[in-house]
């Protein structure tokens, strides 16, 4: 059995009041009026001492690229109460007999072995975790073990609140957080489940518990959240969470292809746009992430590098699966059961022989995921990857403010400022859907009953001559360099006649696909942003606010689209408007072709625009 290092067995010692030492260091008690200058030397030669005479790490755990792991993640579990998207699909994963998976009494073995040849941290993992009936009792077990330093969980929230206090009170000391999204509606689509404001609940639990920071994982996934980049980092200004960005990798099942992935240097581009003095802060060596700070925010943010700049060179760690298998690597096929030899009756001498054989085959990095990471094409912002995720427009932009009204109302949390209270719906037999629920009378673009005075209306500038036909007659794309960037505002309408039967399916919400109602309205938020990719001739714009709305009109049985775009810049936004009205209401009519194709779309119109040099426009 190889000895635990003595530096780990000092550390706690280091760190505590107590002066005793039994290691052989030269400890002397301080004079009562011995200086600080003169306690901290001491202290530094003590350390000294330590390193000089520190047992080396273990070798079993040790490979032949001289890299040390002392981190564990143990899978509790393969179960799910989720069904991500990018994970699994939708009818689950065939699960392993019960009697295949590790039982807690061969958990905590393979746990004590590990630990006894230098393992320090421990995290739990899964499917989710905190499923597991006996989770508080394994953590309660692990925690006494002698050198385990931190005890960890990954989760997806959804049992957090409930099992914090326990969790807590027996030893869990780090805790991770998944979450995509800031966005109900959203989320229940990724996850396939509700329980948004159960994570929600869970991260108000883990801040008022007092853990610092709450690691919140977000995996960025290009055309379906890394538009909530910012909204995520915002959330650090005023609460203790670290919010860390990981890059979208490949996993079996979830279909990942180039072109979703957000690049590091991308999202961090993002950032720094919005908060250019971004700070980089110092990280430790096995650290998987790149942290940052925004000055004068509480928490940070992080970046975890998967696949434009791996850390396989630091990699410290190791896993066992459910069902008892070791894998010295996330990426790599090769695993060996300790299960079976466990089962087998090996000794803790065998088990070590099987532990260090397979560590020493660990490769320099998961190469196979690398060689297709470089011979695949750059990465272009404007392209969206639908259809392994058939995300469909499910990509929101809703105010900051607002997400925080969701996420935040009612919860006391020390330095977070008042939210307003958000409302999506008034009632099952007249419902209204507004992408931005708190709009007021001052807020003229954005509120309803400031549609028909968005502006005040002016000359109403026309020409004979087409702008997108040269002097030749061919298509061309207008030259807006010289124009002055001026606020632009366009609302445009539709209506969608459903006929009673389809009528009354999405007014009461029963529609197979699902709410009619809010997914048109994300489809519209999405199609206003994605304009400049549908239309050819189209500027891109960097739109400063969206606004989708519907309202049930039963004497018609139709749906009545607003959508109303804002940006500043040196073109209009009236197309955005326009093209965000049509693609809400085309995908209610997608939504409903299941039950009536008698379904009529009509008054695609634009309502009012203002900025430009050709003045304002209103429609009487």
């Amino acid at each position: 059995m190889a000895a635990r290092p003595l530096s780990r067995m000092l550390q706690r010692l280091l760190g505590s009041s107590s002066r005793s030492c039994s290691s052989g260091a030269p400890v002397r008690q301080p004079r009562p009026r011995e200086s600080a200058q003169a306690a901290s030397e001491e202290l530094s030669k003590q350390r000294q001492f330590l390193r000089g005479h520190a047992a080396p790490f273990s070798a079993i755990l040790t490979d032949s690229f001289g890299r040390q792991h002392s981190y564990l993640r143990i899978s509790l579990t393969e179960k799910c109460n989720l069904r991500c998207q990018y994970c699994m699909p939708e009818e689950g994963v065939q699960l392993t007999p019960k009697a295949n998976l590790l039982t807690t009494e061969e958990i905590l073995t393979l746990a004590r072995l590990f630990v006894k040849e230098g393992v320090d941290k421990i995290r739990l993992t899964g499917g989710e975790p905190l499923i597991r009936p006996d989770v508080v009792d394994i953590v309660a077990q692990l925690q006494q073990l002698e050198g385990l330093r931190t005890i960890g969980v990954t989760t997806n929230g959804i049992n957090l609140a409930r099992l914090l206090p326990q969790l807590q009170k027996v030893g869990l000391s780090a805790i991770n957080i998944s979450l995509d999204t800031l966005v109900p509606a959203k989320f229940e689509f990724i996850v396939r489940r509700k329980g948004f404001h159960k994570v929600m609940d869970g991260i108000h639990k883990a801040i008022e518990l007092g853990y610092n920071p709450v690691k919140v994982n977000c995996v960025v996934m290009r055309g379906l959240n890394e538009d909530e980049l910012l909204d995520f980092a915002a959330l650090t200004k005023s609460l203790p969470l670290d919010v860390r960005f990981i890059e979208y990798m490949p996993f079996d099942g979830n279909k990942w292809n180039f072109k979703k992935m957000v690049s590091y240097k991308e999202m961090l581009d993002t950032v720094r746009q919005q908060w250019p003095e971004l700070e980089k802060l110092p990280e430790e060596e096995s650290s998987t992430a790149k942290a940052f700070r925004i000055p004068g925010f509480q928490g940070q943010i992080s970046f975890i590098t998967s696949m434009s700049e791996h850390f396989c060179g630091t990699c410290n760690r190791l896993r066992i699966t459910a069902d008892g298998n070791l894998k010295v690597c996330l990426f790599g096929n090769s695993e060996v059961s300790l299960r079976d030899h466990l089962r087998a009756g090996a000794s803790e001498q065998e088990l070590l022989r099987i532990i260090g054989a397979a560590v020493g085959r660990k490769k320099r990095q998961h190469a196979e995921l690398f060689l297709m990471f470089r011979d695949s094409p750059p990465a272009n912002p404007s392209i969206s990857s639908w259809d392994a995720l058939h995300v469909e427009g499910l990509r929101s932009r809703m105010s900051f403010s607002s997400q925080m009204a969701t996420l935040w109302k009612g919860y006391r949390v020390p330095q977070t400022p008042p939210l307003a209270e958000q409302q999506l719906g008034s009632g099952s037999f007249q419902r209204h859907y507004t992408s931005h629920a708190d709009s007021d009378a001052n807020s003229q673009c954005l509120s309803p009953d400031s549609w028909a005075s968005a502006a005040p209306s002016g000359p109403q500038l026309t020409s004979e001559q087409l702008t997108h036909v040269d002097s030749e007659g061919r298509a061309t794309m207008v030259d807006v360099g010289g124009k002055p960037d001026m606020e632009r505002v366009a609302v445009a309408s539709a209506v969608v006649l459903l006929g009673p039967v389809a009528f009354k399916l999405v007014q009461q919400n029963q529609l197979k696909k699902g709410d009619a109602l809010v997914v048109a309205q994300l489809a519209g938020v999405q199609a206003a942003k994605l304009t400049s990719q549908l239309i050819p001739l189209c500027h891109h714009v960097a739109l400063s606010h969206v606004q989708v709305q519907l309202e049930l009109d039963s004497t018609r049985h139709a749906v009545e689209i607003r959508a109303s775009c804002r940006a500043r810049g040196p073109t209009g936004v009236e197309m955005e408007a326009l093209t965000s009205a049509a693609v809400a209401a085309l995908t209610l009519y997608d939504m409903c072709k299941a039950v009536s194709r008698d379904i009529v779309l009509e008054e695609i119109k634009l309502i009012s625009k203002t900025g430009g040099q050709r003045g304002d426009f209103h429609r009487a």
